[in-house]
């Protein structure tokens, strides 16, 4: 075995350790998901949760003393963990999930209702992901050293998830650990109700930009209403067409929308400035450019100009546009061996991913990636967050089906 703890972490999850209970990672995963959760773990907080999952990783390691012992790293860099082997096995499985949360709502820690089969997981995390990332721990540590298993594996659990794009845990991974990320497949646990979602959306945001001229609103045909001046643009979402296309047999349904707009400083003057926000969702068959290009037609903004990053908007009345977010999107990629195996291992059940995930990371790294997690994704980042202790229960036995060959 290798542990390494490249920031000297390694004393601080000792410290963390005495107030923080050992995370036992053989235990049941709807267990160890009450355990994760009772550890809070907001955006730029998980250095507890980090340090809980380091330690209980490097005991488990440590006992290992089958095929994967001396054959199994463990390494923690930052408040991102990360643990493979490497056995010689033909295929290598990448079990990739964030360990972040959104800010709590009084609802830590975990709380329980039902009993058996109706059991159900109450609070912040429990969707969206710590349910998704038990899994995977759970079944790194009862198949690393197992004579069952059919893949190497590599578990990548980061921070800053929840965040902006340039904080995310995995990019820094990308420059940090690159070589950690490779594999045949990789597996977010995002929450998906237990099917597989494959791919993601791509997404921009565009913000629009209209300047006129101030007046009292008594002598309105003194000034120029910038806020007027967004109507065409307004005009061109309310009758926008969105598209829906089949990839793989996942249909993908793609939007364009105003999220939010700012314009007037009192109640009796004509605005001189304004500004809108639209978000695109587009499918993944359009890479980025294209993306950008359809939704500045659609939007009537192509020509007119481009505000780049710190730069003040046209002085003169008029339009002017500023790209604030672009992510792509990830195709399916279910035609790789090892995603095809998967979905034969979940028994078929895969629809497109709405939304953006990291799966667009690995896909740009040429790795096929699918989102497959215990959770209605429908109850993320909610005050009343809930998971069903049954799909937990689920999505472990088809990974452990599909990690078994």
């Amino acid at each position: 075995m290798l542990a390494v703890c490249p920031d000297g972490h390694g004393s601080r999850a000792t410290r963390v350790g005495a107030v923080t209970a050992a995370l036992d990672l053989t235990a049941d995963p709807v267990d160890l998901t009450r355990a994760l959760v009772d550890i809070p773990s907001p955006s730029r907080e998980e250095d507890a949760i980090a340090a809980a999952v380091h330690d209980a990783l490097v005991a488990t390691v440590a006992g290992f003393t089958g095929p994967a012992a001396d054959r199994t790293e463990v390494v923690r860099d930052g408040n991102r963990v990360l643990a493979r082997t490497s056995r010689g096995l033909p295929t290598r499985v990448v079990l990739a999930g964030h360990l972040d949360t959104v800010p709590l709502a009084g609802n830590v820690p975990c709380r329980v209702t039902g009993e058996g089969t109706d059991t159900v997981l109450h609070g912040c995390g429990t969707v969206d992901m710590k349910s998704g990332d038990a899994v995977f721990l759970h079944l790194f540590a009862a198949l690393a050293d197992s004579d069952e298993l059919a893949h190497d594996l590599a578990l990548v659990l980061y921070d800053c998830e929840e965040i902006e794009a340039t904080a995310n845990g995995l990019g820094v991974l990308e420059r940090t650990h690159r070589d950690w990320l490779t594999g045949d497949v990789a597996i977010l646990g995002e929450p998906t109700g237990g099917l597989i979602e494959a791919g993601c959306q791509g997404t921009l945001r565009i913000r629009v930009h209209a300047r006129g001229v101030r007046a009292h609103s008594a002598r309105s045909w003194l000034g120029d209403n910038a806020v007027h001046r967004l109507a065409p643009v307004l005009g061109a979402l309310a009758a926008y067409e969105a598209r829906s296309v089949d990839i793989d047999g996942c249909v993908y349904r793609e939007g364009l929308q105003a999220v939010r707009m700012s314009a007037g400083v009192a109640g009796n003057t004509v605005p001189d400035e304004a500004w809108l926000d639209v978000n695109f969702r587009s499918a993944p068959d359009r890479d980025t450019d294209a993306a950008l290009a359809h939704a500045l037609d659609a939007l009537g903004l192509t020509g007119l100009p481009r505000v780049a990053e710190g730069e003040t908007p046209l002085a003169e009345p008029g339009l002017s546009w500023e790209l604030t977010d672009l992510s792509p999107g990830a195709l399916p990629g279910l035609g790789a061996p090892a995603a095809a195996e998967l979905v034969r291992a979940a028994g078929g059940r895969v629809r497109a991913k709405y939304g953006w995930t990291d799966v667009s990371r690995f896909a740009a790294l040429g790795i096929p990636a699918v989102n497959l997690g215990p959770g209605d994704p429908g109850m993320a980042h909610k005050r009343d967050e809930y998971c069903p202790a049954a799909q937990i229960t689920e999505v472990g036995r088809v990974l452990r089906t599909y990690l078994t060959g």
